[in-house]
């Protein structure tokens, strides 16, 4: 290992993907798990309208089950690793939106959960899901069928 190597630990980037899927999977089970009352129980939905309503958005009737099915399959496609780059742009408008509209107000820590799926949002939007991905499937085959054609 080069001198310089300890501080910059280059070793680790070897395991960027299986870093990428862990937090794929954990930011996924998160937002399904945050969603699941309100596609299970029209009443749970109806306290989120009513939630929307009282902060102010506009059209909170069609604000909350498109926000709530935006949130659940978010969650699914960054499990799946499918189509993650759209995905991370729908989460982070998303939340984006809640951190506006909901939790920046409150403070800095309130806020934090919001602002981190904005940030992860981004990520998975500019650098994908990696290689333990249906994305990246997807992708490898394409690449062969293209190269195949050729």
């Amino acid at each position: 290992m080069a001198r310089r190597d300890w501080l910059t630990l280059p070793q680790l980037a070897g395991g960027a993907d299986l870093a990428l899927l862990a937090t794929r999977l954990v930011v996924g089970a998160f937002l399904i798990f945050g969603v699941w009352d309100n596609i299970a129980s029209a009443e749970r939905m109806a306290e989120f309208e009513k939630f929307l309503t009282l902060k102010g958005f506009a059209m909170p009737g069609l604000m909350a089950p498109l926000s709530v099915w935006a949130q659940f399959l978010v969650g699914v496609a960054f499990i799946a690793g499918f189509a993650t780059r759209w995905a991370g742009l729908i989460c982070a408008f998303n939340f984006v939106v809640a951190l506006v509209m909901v939790d920046a107000p409150l403070g800095i820590r309130p806020a934090f959960p919001a602002a981190a799926l904005v940030l992860f949002g981004l990520i998975s939007a500019t650098i994908g899901a990696g290689r333990f991905a249906l994305d990246a499937m997807l992708t490898k085959g394409a690449a062969s069928r293209k190269g195949w054609r050729e």
